[in-house]
């Protein structure tokens, strides 16, 4: 039998355990207010809105407060680049899954990764036109971000290999050649407007993607 020290004793570990879970639960809801506040500034008004002040006017938590939980705002940045990147990811996944896999699907695809930063213009800017330094010259949001492209197709292109369709080194240069042309057509369409309708500017890229994926293929 356990001594009353010993039972005395397992209490203290076990509520130390609770304060320090309740304590890590309370950290992470803290957190996430600051993030949902990044998040939502970025997708409404844009890099430019973001600073620590205003992303802690947005939580509703003074800017003091923030730095309890980041170390500065290039750390928040990281983590939005992040989630806008897992959105992204589910976005292209739940429009594509129900099509058969195979080059087809992987334009698809690519096509509906173009069309994510269409309707969420704040989130282009971050991916498209920040610059390196507007990210803090941070190597791990650039990551995220120049191969937005790369994870968010990863299954269609992996699919392709596997089966035979292309080779590695051809879906890496297509890739690359489709991050940079994604590139561009989101800037004439979202800040010029061309083409003018966006019937016409999905007609093109659909057009488009197919050229870039089946060249140099038998």
């Amino acid at each position: 039998m356990c001594s009353i020290y010993e039972h005395c004793s397992l209490y203290l570990q076990r509520s130390k355990y609770v304060i320090m879970k309740n304590k890590e639960i309370q950290e992470q809801r803290m957190r996430d207010y600051f993030i949902q506040a990044c998040k939502d500034l970025l997708k409404g008004e844009g890099l430019r809105s973001v600073s620590v002040r205003s992303v802690a006017d947005r939580a509703g938590y003074s800017f003091a407060t923030m730095y309890n939980y980041f170390r500065d705002i290039n750390d928040l940045l990281f983590l939005c680049v992040s989630d806008f990147q897992n959105e992204c990811n589910e976005f292209v996944a739940e429009r594509v899954n129900k099509l058969p896999k195979g080059e087809a699907r992987f334009r698809k695809a690519v096509q509906v990764y173009v069309e994510f930063f269409v309707e969420y213009p704040g989130v282009f800017e971050l991916f498209f036109m920040a610059r390196k330094g507007d990210l803090g010259n941070r190597e791990n949001i650039l990551a995220v971000i120049n191969n937005s492209l790369k994870t968010a197709t990863i299954d269609e292109w992996n699919y392709c290999i596997k089966q035979g369709e292309m080779t590695r080194t051809e879906v890496n240069n297509k890739l690359s050649l489709l991050q940079s042309w994604a590139t561009g057509v989101l800037i004439h369409y979202i800040n010029r407007m061309q083409p003018e309708s966006y019937d016409e500017f999905i007609k093109a890229i659909k057009k488009e993607i197919k050229q870039i994926i089946q060249s140099g293929q038998a």
